[in-house]
């Protein structure tokens, strides 16, 4: 696997960067993107070279970033450009190589294994993709250049940016062992907390620790974040050519208030199932399990899940059952901040074959139902997605509607 040469190509300050080419005055003071104050979604979701010079972080709170920079610009995100910008960052990278594999909408792993007679060294690819991609769009990349995909990642965070980071055989324990160990990835808040209390904080410490005891502590994570931190790490990256495998659809929303009582509910459940429902007949999937997760004003959050008779993507049967998991969890005198609904478990549309139902009306009706979403699907397809609603949602003062909802 040493032979690999794989490369993890990070966009810097992503959102911000992109607003500051659609607005260049933007440049030229401290600036962030931020969710909607007005709807609860006042965090940093990035900010320009200028706002980290005053320590704005990302996930903080509009109100600790205006603290530590008074005159901090604010705007708010536009995510269809995002990804317009991201699909020609990834098209770049597409002349390379034909295995590049996002890892979110600002991050992608390449493999150039193959390409190295083409176009040179790992180093060599990568700083003619830096050069590549800011002189045709005008965004700066980070770039790690290792043997694996784990260590590749370590690198683009190494150094930013605009810099290439080689971690070889030869020098990765000089570079990754003095790392926090919760740099490496899939150790989470949990995993970190369970290393500390081992007296593990750096990568180096987790790659010198007892593999058995890890694994006793943490399970399947341990044993592959120990592997990880040693760098063994096999995993491929993926052709783009290769069928993406979709886990889950979901979509949550933070309301602009408080959800107070089973009308509330009924119409945030109404709306967020027709939106999970719409992707699944895109992606043409239905699911086996529908999921509810629920955050109230303080932040505690429960995750609750209920499996289906049979699988759907429909969105009147998704509402259902998100209600009767609700309804059956939740004191619906008590607000509520977020819901977020998530269908998994997915099979084929196509290949699943339903059983025969023992009541053929009902089989009918669900029939219907599907004709039904689906000459929805084509007239918001054609018209815009609010050219058909529920009436339900008229004129709510949750904030629905008004693109107030956050695709998971």
């Amino acid at each position: 696997m040493s032979d690999r040469t794989i490369l993890h190509c990070d966009c810097n300050g992503f959102f911000a960067s992109v607003e500051c080419l659609l607005a260049p005055q933007l440049k030229k003071v401290p600036m962030a993107v931020c969710g909607n104050p007005e709807n609860r979604h006042g965090i940093i979701l990035a900010k320009n070279e200028l706002a980290k010079k005053f320590q704005i972080k990302t996930a903080e709170t509009i109100w600790q970033a205006r603290r530590k920079c008074p005159e901090l610009v604010l705007v708010p995100p536009h995510h269809d450009v995002y990804e317009e910008y991201s699909r020609r960052v990834n098209a770049i990278y597409q002349r390379y190589t034909d295995r590049v594999e996002p890892f979110g909408i600002d991050e992608s792993w390449l493999d150039v294994t193959g390409s190295r007679q083409l176009f040179g060294d790992g180093k060599q690819i990568a700083d003619t993709l830096r050069h590549v991609i800011f002189s045709e769009i005008g965004l700066t990349i980070s770039v790690g250049v290792s043997f694996n995909k784990v260590f590749a990642k370590l690198g683009s965070d190494y150094k930013k940016p605009d810099a290439t980071t080689v971690i070889s055989m030869e020098n990765y324990k000089k570079i990754v062992y003095p790392l926090p160990v919760s740099d490496l990835l899939y150790v989470g808040k949990s995993a970190r907390e369970t290393l500390s209390k081992l007296y593990i904080h750096t990568i180096g410490d987790l790659a010198q620790s007892d593999k058995e005891g890890i694994i006793f502590r943490l399970g399947k994570t341990g044993e592959l974040i120990h592997d990880y931190a040693n760098g063994i790490d096999d995993s491929p990256v993926k052709s783009v050519y290769e069928e993406r495998d979709i886990k889950s659809v979901g979509n949550g929303m933070t309301f602009r208030r408080n959800l107070l009582g089973l009308a509330d509910i009924k119409t945030s459940v109404i709306t967020l199932s027709d939106s999970v429902a719409t992707r699944m007949r895109q992606y043409g999937v239905k699911c086996r399990t529908v999921q509810v997760t629920i955050r109230n004003p303080d932040f505690k959050t429960i995750s609750r899940q209920k499996p289906l008779n049979n699988p759907t993507c429909l969105a009147r049967e998704i509402s259902c059952a998100a209600l009767k998991i609700i309804t059956g969890c939740w004191n619906l005198k008590a607000p509520i901040r977020m819901i977020t609904i998530t269908g998994t478990n997915l099979v084929s549309a196509d290949s699943y074959a339903e059983q025969l139902s023992l009541f053929p009306e009902g089989q009918q009706n669900q029939e219907k139902q599907e004709h039904l979403e689906s000459a929805i699907d084509k007239i918001r397809d054609r018209f815009g997605k609010n050219a058909i609603s529920f009436g339900s949602i008229l004129n709510n003062d949750l904030g629905i509607g008004d693109n107030g909802e956050e695709d998971e």
